[in-house]
């Protein structure tokens, strides 16, 4: 169940003679449950007599999970909501959402978003010279490694996009999305969430470089040779996986996934497939 997948039918809301709302407004979702946002400032006893007749409500109703958006403002209440029995499901920068489960059987409800996504960026020119960078920060600081650029991907933005403005970001390197060629899952890796990593080749339509000054030492194309004889990266089993697949992928032996765009229902997204094998099928 998800709370963005709210219709805009509206529950009833039952009223006293003196027009004292008694039941908190919410819209159905698709999946039985109910999405309440409060808006209005209130005193806790006041919300949680409210949470309490509504809950009976919408049991009555054989409604199942209940969310309660909170405003940033209004955080207060958030207390009030967990003695009523909800729980923290997510929040961010400017709300805080709740939940709780009505039935009796097990709980369906879906989890928080679990995974964070990364990228690293293959950029090779036409000289055989691979996009480099040495960070200021993180694991390899200092230590005169030479890296793809990786970063994350923002909120509402896709892998290809993402590889692209982290390569501009970090190097001031136009280029262009080929391929995703592989990528990889981990466990526990940013505050408990998990990680999927995606190994993006780009075609470079810029060559002069100029380095991000906060998160960047130094950038350089350096030749491919060069860059899979480091002792860090013959010493690492993902990025000597990583070599062997972009090494592969230039000499024509491999096949990444391209995109293009799908759409399903009222949803836009971008399908990654292997556009060769399906196009151009092998005999």
């Amino acid at each position: 169940m998800s709370a963005s997948s709210s219709s805009s039918k509206n529950l009833m809301t039952h009223e006293e003679a003196n027009g004292s709302v008694t039941v908190l407004r919410g819209v159905e979702d698709k999946y039985g449950g109910v999405v309440t946002e409060i808006s209005h400032p209130m005193d806790p006893s006041t919300f949680s007599a409210l949470l309490q007749t509504s809950l009976c409500n919408w049991t009555l109703q054989g409604k199942k999970g209940v969310w309660i958006k909170l405003p940033r403002h209004l955080i207060g209440l958030a207390e009030t909501a967990v003695k009523e029995g909800f729980w923290f499901h997510h929040a961010e920068k400017d709300y805080l959402m709740l939940v709780y489960w009505i039935p009796k059987e097990n709980n369906t409800l879906p989890f928080n978003a679990s995974h964070r996504v990364s990228i690293a960026a293959f950029v090779i020119n036409h000289k055989k010279e691979v996009l480099v960078v040495q960070e200021k920060t993180g694991r390899t600081k200092g230590k005169g490694i030479w890296k793809f650029p990786t970063g994350v991907v923002n909120e509402g933005e896709y892998i290809h996009d993402g590889s692209v403005r982290e390569v501009k970001e970090e190097t001031g390197v136009d280029t262009e999305f080929v391929q995703v060629l592989a990528f990889r899952q981990t466990h526990k890796t940013f505050f408990e969430k998990s990680n999927l990593f995606f190994v993006c080749m780009l075609k470079p339509i810029s060559f002069e470089i100029n380095a991000q000054e906060s998160e960047i030492e130094a950038a350089q194309w350096m030749p491919w040779e060069e860059y899979t004889k480091q002792p860090f990266i013959q010493n690492h089993e993902l990025l000597r996986y990583m070599t062997d697949i972009c090494s592969a992928k230039t000499n024509g032996d491999y096949e990444g996934f391209t995109t293009i765009p799908v759409s399903e229902h009222d949803q836009q997204g971008n399908l990654y497939f292997n556009s060769r094998d399906l196009l151009h099928p092998r005999h």
